[in-house]
């Protein structure tokens, strides 16, 4: 139901052509994909910050944010934050193929396929 197959009730943007419906397409992506990275720049200024103080409480020198950003303590903060988000999200997504909860609406209704992807019974 884009382009010319738009419907009266479709987004405004799902009935134009070219970046528009680029961007309408793509728009649930680009948004979370923005909010990863910034969210990304936000943990890595706070946590140069943060090493920085450290750094000053101990009498060292504080490093820039590139040399944080580089720096194997950086990548193994993030690295850590990731693998727990990750694993959050992959075993809800699969857990929620084959496992059910009556009356959930995050469910598929306990009788339902595996391969149902909408909702249905």
């Amino acid at each position: 139901m884009v382009g010319e197959h738009a419907r009266e009730d479709s987004p405004r943007w799902a009935a134009y052509s070219g970046w528009r419906q680029a961007v309408h397409s793509r728009s649930l992506g680009l948004v979370m994909g923005s909010i990863f990275l910034l969210s990304w720049l936000a943990q890595s200024v706070t946590g140069c910050a943060a090493y920085n103080e450290e750094q000053l409480r101990q009498s060292q020198a504080p490093v820039s944010w590139a040399e944080d950003l580089l720096s194997a303590d950086f990548w193994s903060r993030t690295l850590q934050n990731w693998q727990s988000e990750l694993l959050a999200v992959a075993s809800m997504a699969i857990f929620a193929i084959y496992l059910r909860q009556r009356g959930s609406p995050e469910s598929k209704p306990v009788g339902a396929s595996h391969s149902v992807t909408g909702v249905e019974g």
